[in-house]
């Protein structure tokens, strides 16, 4: 396996990245819509269930297939839980509470936890100081965008809150335990595909016996369109483009995704909803690109690197 960690992403590693925060960023959007018509579970049965079956129906089609052998499918039930099961199903719960986009801006502590999960259960993503300061300064960024009308409610949704903050903690650890398909040779497809097959199988009884979905009354349009939203768009593509970028650049930087979903949620909504933006949330975007900078680590580089030159230009141009 060719080592991901602590290095500096390329410029098409920062596209799938953006993409993706693109992606997940509308699916806080379409649950927010599906919840008005559909239980949680029933939603994250949908949402996982319709991704399993477009990605199992476009794998033929590129000459790929499912991943064989028991080893390769305990490591995608685990990335199962940890990746849709567990943090799906605390964030959609948490939507019943709080707002859409404090479940947003909560869930981009994900890179701040994996930080430090990958420094502990890893040998090549440890921790260094620009990563540490990036992600503080990035969460800073978060909160100034957020505002301090963010914690008007923090008393009644408390449960919500430690909710969506779970979800972050198990998406660290999906990203670590998630660079065993590397080594074991699976194509992106092929995990992201086994990944919600399975989170299917784990959920469907479960849905079944709590929400009795056809009891029931049918949902109207606007909640389909936002099921199909989240399952083809935030879901089965996202995914392949979340194991292509874990494969590629490794844990930590995938999470740099989480950081971007917050901006990506208010440019949409300024586009799409007509919304405007405040002076708070440019600057809250300016410290998160501070955050991905430090984190990244290429722009300092480049930056010592200017001023080493130029104080040794000064230093040797002759003196008067």
């Amino acid at each position: 396996m060719s080592p991901t960690g602590n290095r500096s992403m390329s410029a098409p590693e920062w596209a799938m990245l953006l993409a993706l925060s693109v992606l997940w960023g509308g699916s806080f959007f379409f649950t927010g819509i599906a919840l008005s018509g559909l239980p949680p579970l029933t939603l994250v049965v949908l949402r996982v269930g319709l991704a399993a079956l477009i990605l199992n129906l476009v794998l033929p089609l590129t000459g790929l297939r499912l991943p064989r052998g028991l080893r390769i499918w305990t490591a995608c039930l685990g990335m199962s839980l940890l990746n849709n099961v567990l943090p799906f199903c605390l964030i959609v719960w948490g939507q019943t509470h709080i707002a859409s986009g404090l479940a947003a801006i909560l869930n981009a502590t994900t890179p701040l936890f994996t930080v430090i999960v990958a420094h502990l259960l890893t040998t090549d993503e440890r921790m260094t100081g620009n990563r540490l300061a990036g992600v503080l300064v990035g969460l800073g960024g978060v909160a100034v965008m957020v505002g301090p009308t963010a914690l008007a409610g923090l008393s009644a949704g408390l449960l919500a809150q430690l909710a969506v903050l779970g979800a972050a903690l198990s998406y660290a650890f999906a990203g670590v335990f998630g660079r065993r398909f590397l080594r074991l040779g699976v194509p992106p497809l092929a995990v992201a595909a086994g990944q919600v097959t399975m989170s299917t199988l784990v959920l469907l009884p479960v849905a079944l016996a709590v929400d009795r979905p056809w009891t029931l009354p049918i949902p109207g349009a606007p909640v389909w369109g936002a099921v199909f939203g989240i399952a083809t768009l935030s879901t089965a593509l996202a995914y392949v483009l979340y194991f292509r970028i874990l494969a590629r650049a490794g844990a930590t930087n995938l999470s740099l995704v989480t950081f971007l979903i917050p901006v990506s949620a208010i440019l949409l909504g300024a586009l799409v909803l007509g919304e405007h933006l405040e002076p708070r949330h440019y600057l809250g975007m300016a410290l998160i690109g501070c955050g991905l900078a430090a984190i990244d680590g290429r722009l300092l580089r480049r930056v010592s690197r200017a001023t080493r030159e130029l104080n040794s230009r000064l230093s040797a141009s002759p003196r008067r």
